[in-house]
């Protein structure tokens, strides 16, 4: 327990809380990330232990990632030599080195999923066995500090010499993140000790007055901002600094490079989005986390036109990120083709992770309302629901090839599969914040929040809903003694015609924003929230040529898709949505682990355009149509009962 220090010293040789005076938290009260002392952001983040969630949408999901997902996925890193890279280091086993150089990556995300898990419950299997795997990492580590299972023995000489590539940050990065992780559910600072050292060699060597580094892959800017919150070691913000900076004239990288890398060049020198998706996001995402801690006001400029670029002209509609399969990258403008997406999972993730450190520094909901899309869509079908298939892509829409194996168990570069399973883990975070103002609410699922506000004692918040497939949420607010604080809902920016009621009187809201309750709250006060679940027809900017004279469906956060399974006798390529025709929402508990399906009367064409020559002239002859019952099930299901075609985007009937 933290008294007036807390500190870890020994071979760490570092502090691991504030000194007396600063903000500071015991392990057991640090959310996702631990932002008490960090002076620009508006919102802190509650511990993942402090919202116990109930039996609703994500429980499933949860379900599966701890019972299926996470021991499935050991298995298969075992059986890959993930794990046996590092024992070959120590001496434990005499094996060749297996897969790309950045596998550590992948064994530090997966303990970060169970860290995660294990901050939520008691699991002493799940805890017995991250213990087991510091042990064998930190056995592979050198007395430098140096971990890394690649850059050994032949290519010793090349450390930190094939840097636009190399991934030995990255790897450090998720280290750092999973032992972070870890000392919040547990007080465990083992891993954390050994990531620190490392951190130290690279302080010691690294820097403008010293040797140029380069992040090449972002991660670890994110890792050390975390790392400086727990520590207070200044030198950790610093190295995040000159990271972010860039280094890219010593190290002669060209502008191609700095592009695709999303780093090496002063971030705030950015002005849009583009190469890697996934680096990108992440490289965002640490640019915030230094915002929080530094108020740099160039950084916050950047990020708003970052943040404005993607929303305007490169997000799919299901938060998904990242366009063009070369480069795993973004593309230009408007550039959101449907078949050939390449959305990575990882990017998704990105996508949430970067709004909701946006969210804290700013306490807008924008950012809740695009986290809640990339998380209910394009994150949330990068799992199968059984819990041991993966999406590396996320497309919106497929041809029924049977070749195309869109979900596997496995994949060479296996960065999604456990960074999907350290979200899901992690997600009880995600719901609620504080701030010197109150409590907000961003997600809505049942359960139950049990926190502290200063000077207004325990709070106890209760929510009891079916959300997403219903639109009604009940909170109930129980003050351990009547208190006067104020308590932010948000209110979606798609839910026109939403309802709010305190003990029965109705509240002023505006969809996009948050309500503003405050009050004098007493045990037994209820709001009640009323989101109207009505289906939407949603168009594109007439600049996605794709997806010109289209629509998409959705109904409340969920995007929705068709598959070819749902239609026998007719091609999904055939199908045209009716605008003069509404939807019906049933809920069928016996498919896909339970999902709303909507059913539509819309329009097949006579015959299929696919029997017509490839050009043609103007104008065009009038094709005939025949009614025909199209079945909508949510996009982040398909692929789940088979391979088979799959669309998200439908032609309107007479466009």
């Amino acid at each position: 327990m933290l008294s007036t220090r807390r500190e870890f010293l020994g071979t760490a040789g570092c502090a691991l809380a504030a000194p007396v005076g600063q903000a500071t938290a015991d392990w057991r009260d640090q959310g996702i990330l631990h932002l008490e002392a960090s002076p620009h952001a508006r919102l802190k983040n509650i511990p993942v232990r402090a919202f116990t969630m109930h039996e609703g949408f994500w429980a499933p999901r949860r379900k599966a990632n701890v019972e299926r997902s996470i021991p499935t996925l050991l298995q298969l890193l075992e059986e890959h030599g993930v794990v046996d890279n590092f024992r070959r280091l120590s001496g434990r086993k005499k094996v060749p080195r297996r897969g790309p150089l950045y596998t550590d990556s992948d064994l530090y995300k997966w303990m970060e999923a169970v860290a995660f898990v294990l901050q939520s419950e008691d699991r002493p299997d799940l805890r017995a066995t991250f213990d087991r795997l510091t042990e064998e990492i930190l056995a592979a580590q050198e007395p430098s500090g140096y971990l890394n299972t690649y850059y050994v023995e032949e290519r010793r000489n090349l450390r930190f010499k094939e840097m636009h590539r190399g991934h030995e940050l990255y790897c450090l990065g998720h280290l750092l993140q999973a032992a972070i992780a870890y000392y919040r559910a547990t007080g465990g600072t083992r891993l954390l000790e050994g990531g620190i050292r490392f951190v130290n060699y690279l302080t010691d060597n690294f820097g403008r007055d010293k040797d140029p580094l380069l992040a090449g892959h972002p991660c670890i800017e994110m890792a050390l901002v975390e790392l400086y919150r727990m520590t207070r070691d200044r030198r950790h913000l610093d190295l995040a600094a000159y990271l972010l900076e860039g280094d890219g004239e010593r190290l002669k990288l060209t502008r191609q490079q700095m592009v695709y890398l999303f780093s090496g060049k002063p971030f705030i020198s950015r002005t849009q989005l583009e190469g890697h998706a996934v680096r990108a996001m992440y490289a965002c995402c640490g640019a915030a986390d230094y915002l929080m801690e530094t108020g740099d006001g160039a950084y916050a400029r950047t990020l708003e036109a970052l943040w404005q670029d993607l929303a305007r002209g490169k997000l799919y509609i299901t938060g998904g990120v990242g366009s063009r399969a070369q480069g795993e990258a973004f593309g230009e403008p408007y550039e959101l083709p449907n078949r050939l997406a390449y959305t990575e999972s990882c990017a998704a993730i990105g996508n949430v992770m970067w709004n909701w450190r946006l969210l804290a520094a700013r306490g807008e909901a924008r950012f809740a309302d695009m986290l809640e899309r990339a998380l209910y869509n394009g994150v949330n079908s990068g799992m199968s629901l059984s819990g041991d298939l993966y999406c590396y892509r996320n497309p919106l829409e497929l041809s029924g090839d049977p070749e195309d194996r869109i979900r596997n168990p496995w994949y060479d570069t296996t960065c999604c599969p456990p960074n999907l399973e350290r979200t899901f883990a992690a997600l009880p975070g995600y719901f609620y914040s504080t701030s010197s103002e109150g409590v907000w609410v961003h997600l809505y699922h049942a359960g139950a929040l049990d926190w502290r506000l200063p000077g207004c004692g325990r709070i106890e918040l209760v929510q009891k809903t079916q959300y997403p497939w219903e639109g009604r949420v009940e909170l109930d607010v129980r003050p351990e003694r009547p208190a006067e604080f104020t308590l932010f809902l948000r209110i979606p920016a798609w839910a026109s015609g939403a309802k709010l009621a305190v003990n029965g009187a109705p509240q002023p809201v505006r969809p996009g924003e948050y309500a503003v309750l405050r009050r004098s709250w007493r045990p037994g006060d209820r709001v009640v929230l009323e989101l109207p679940l009505e289906v939407r027809l949603t168009v594109a900017n007439p600049m996605v040529a794709e997806n010109w004279g289209r629509a998409a469906v959705e109904r409340g956060p969920l995007v929705y898709c068709v598959e070819q399974l749902d239609h026998p006798g007719v091609s999904i390529f055939d199908l045209l949505l009716d605008p003069a025709a509404g939807f019906t929402a049933e809920f069928r508990p016996d498919l896909l682990g339970g999902v709303v399906v909507l059913r539509h009367k819309g329009r097949a064409w006579q015959d299929s355009p696919a029997a017509e020559p490839l050009y043609g002239r103007w104008p065009r002859p009038a094709r005939p149509t025949r009614p025909v019952e199209i079945t909508l099930i949510p996009y982040y299901t398909f692929h789940n009962r088979g391979i088979t075609a799959m669309r998200v985007w439908l032609p309107m009937a007479g466009a």
